[in-house]
């Protein structure tokens, strides 16, 4: 039996990959793996991850206020007993290799298990490193990577290109086409612009919606499926009650994601490391708008990272508002430009990204057992 800790949380973009290597590993090994996973007290993981039916122990780890706070004054307290805590789940467990993917709990876990002799390796999903990963990548075996270039944070001959692995089916195929505007109740006579902001919806977005729908007559020039997110849900939809617009759908969630690719000729997103992976795979035309309220910036270079390549185009954040939906009308009546896009976006996918980590997952027991 082959014990493994997968660590990471705090968001959707650290925990997903994560489970995305346990499905992978599972997958292959079946019952002759057995795995558990470490998050922070208090995350979503701590829920996530049960509900998806694997076991998961938490530790009291919390992150860096940025604004003074009497919350900072704990934390070294809180690092200590987690790294005690880490310890000792690895050691109870008996993990023959730990795999961090980034989040407040990865940091501990990885430093405990490196301490106590355990092989670790890195995912890192993100175009630039943050100093945690920095500093846990001089002990780490393998630090496993999306975008090229990394060897500006890392040890050169222990980086390995996966790509981010990602959960649910993402492909360019476009046979659901039809099947999709169907769904959101459009045709193919225009152009669709497909304007998402994460599961909890994002300010920016929502306003650069409202700003483009005022300056309308009533009929959107393009079709487009603009989802708010829970936080905004209940403003944007009395809002658009307010001011009634032909060819827009609107709504919290996107339950079906291949729909809405499928259905888009330009998606406006944010630039998380999953989302921007997750677009590369369906080779959709994209406009980023990073979020400019993350650490290091890391969205803003995860998005320069394609744009660079001509895969992609970026709006600022302070821009979007007044121009974020212009610049994507225009973007959806370029054939050519969208092509380019397209053909270039496609380029940068990685389709299977778990089970290249779980290769070098592969390789790293192999010396130990």
């Amino acid at each position: 039996m082959t014990r493994i800790i997968l660590s990471g949380g705090g968001t959707g973009g650290h925990i997903y990959p994560a489970v995305s290597v346990a499905e992978a590993l599972k997958r292959k090994y079946g019952s002759n793996v057995e795995i558990l996973f470490v998050g922070a007290e208090g995350k979503m993981e701590m829920e996530k991850i049960p509900a998806l039916g694997y076991r998961i122990e938490g530790l009291p780890v919390a992150g860096l206020q940025r604004r003074l706070t009497l919350k900072n004054l704990a934390l070294p307290f809180k690092v200590v007993a987690s790294v005690r805590r880490a310890k000792r789940v690895i050691k109870e467990f008996k993990a023959d290799i730990v795999v961090g993917f980034g989040g407040y709990a990865s940091a501990p876990v990885l430093w405990a298990a490196q301490r106590l002799g355990i092989p670790t390796i890195i995912q890192e999903q993100n175009s630039y490193a943050g100093l945690t990963n920095k500093l846990l990548s001089k002990r780490a075996k393998r630090i496993c990577v999306a975008y090229d270039r990394m060897e500006r944070f890392f040890p050169a001959e222990r980086i390995v290109m996966t790509g981010n692995p990602l959960r649910g089916r993402f492909t360019a195929d476009g046979d659901i086409r039809g099947e999709a505007l169907g769904y959101y109740g459009f045709n193919d006579s225009m152009p669709v612009v497909l304007v998402v902001g994460g599961s909890l919806g994002t300010r920016t977005l929502n306003e650069m919606m409202k700003a483009w729908i005022k300056s309308l007559d009533g009929v959107a020039p393009v079709q487009v499926i603009w989802q708010t997110g829970k936080f905004y849900e209940r403003e944007m939809r009395e809002f658009l009650e307010a001011h009634p617009t032909k060819n827009i759908w609107q709504g919290a969630f996107i339950e079906r994601m291949d729909y809405a690719y499928s259905a888009a000729d330009v998606v406006l997103s944010r630039s998380g490391a999953c989302t921007v992976s997750e677009l590369c795979l369906v080779a959709k035309p994209t406009i980023f708008v990073p979020s400019p309220n993350v650490a290091e910036d890391h969205q803003t270079k995860n998005a320069m990272a394609l744009v660079e390549k001509g895969a992609a185009e970026i709006v600022r954040d302070s821009e979007a508002v007044e121009c974020g939906m212009k610049r994507a009308v225009e973007l959806a009546m370029d054939g050519a430009r969208l092509e380019q896009l397209s053909a270039n976006i496609k380029k940068l996918a990685i389709s299977d990204a778990a089970d290249r980590v779980v290769m070098e997952i592969e390789k790293e027991l192999k010396k130990t057992l």
